[in-house]
């Protein structure tokens, strides 16, 4: 671990954004250029104190885990992720095996959707990043490990927690899933991780073997749907999505209708935030 390095790598990647940059208010003037420190450590959700240790040469070693969150608040590159990880003592991840780094650009489009529900979504239908009116919808659904990443397998593994989704659209959602894992099944660089998703699933849940077993292929993401929140009721929403160059990743925005009931419903959640809903839904997905 290059300790010198990497905090100089992080302070210069950190003056070189703007609070704009990354979807923070301005707030007053500045006396340094750049973010602060603890604007930093707030994207990355990690403490201050452990940020700044890191760009004074001291603390541990962050784990792989760690950068990856400083990657993606810092708004690296690809070239630029990997030195970080070299500098930081790690190998660079395989960007052939499903990497879970976010583009600059995705997160730019990203942070300026303020009054519509958006997150960035892996082929396996994990979510890397979302914006507070997501998290406000569907609860944080970045913070499972394991197979409970993927909301696919959320959505079999515990189907009594489908109470985002009207029953009446199950079935389609159920359908549209496993079209979807069997898209990601046949790529190589997810392969391996939707192959041991099938494996569990098709252990544990008879719904989806019968519907594995129908062969249906194709990334499907529902032009219309309603989804029920636990507080502020229906919402009728259209979807717009955005695939990275490669499919790997997908940014997934939820827009109402102009002037309607669900837009009001909408600007409600959005005042409400994320607070009240710490227990909210957490199979909700695309």
């Amino acid at each position: 671990m290059d300790r010198p390095a990497l905090a100089d790598f992080l302070r210069r990647h950190r003056e070189q954004l703007q609070p704009q940059d990354v979807g923070l208010p301005a707030g007053p003037r500045r006396r340094a250029p750049g973010l602060r420190r603890e604007e930093v450590a707030q994207l990355a959700t990690m403490s201050t104190d452990y940020y700044t240790r890191l760009e004074q040469h001291r603390g541990p070693q962050p784990s792989t885990q760690m950068l990856a969150a400083l990657a993606r608040a810092l708004r690296l590159t690809d070239d630029e992720r990997d030195y970080l990880y070299r500098v930081a003592g790690h190998a660079a991840p395989d960007r052939d095996a499903g990497s879970d780094h976010v583009s600059p650009g995705m997160l730019r489009v990203l942070d300026r959707l303020t009054d519509s529900p958006a997150q960035v979504l892996t082929s396996l239908n994990e979510t890397l990043v979302q914006n507070d009116l997501a998290r406000a919808l569907f609860g944080d659904q970045t913070s499972f490990t394991g197979l409970e990443r993927s909301g696919i397998y959320r959505w079999f593994a515990h189907p009594d927690d489908r109470g985002l989704y009207p029953p009446e659209a199950h079935a389609r959602q159920s359908r549209s899933m496993v079209a979807s894992l069997r898209a990601a099944h046949g790529m190589a660089s997810t392969r391996a991780r939707a192959d041991r998703l099938v494996r569990e699933l098709t252990r544990i849940s008879p719904e989806f073997t019968a519907l594995w077993a129908r062969h249906e292929v194709g990334r499907r993401f529902e032009a219309h749907k309603v989804l029920l929140h636990p507080e502020v009721g229906a919402i009728e929403v259209d979807c717009q999505v955005l695939f990275t160059e490669d499919g790997s990743q997908t940014l997934l925005v939820l827009t109402a209708a102009p002037r309607s009931e669900a837009e009001g419903r909408l600007r409600l959640l959005s005042v409400l935030g994320t607070q009240a809903f710490t227990a909210g839904p957490s199979v909700g997905t695309a």
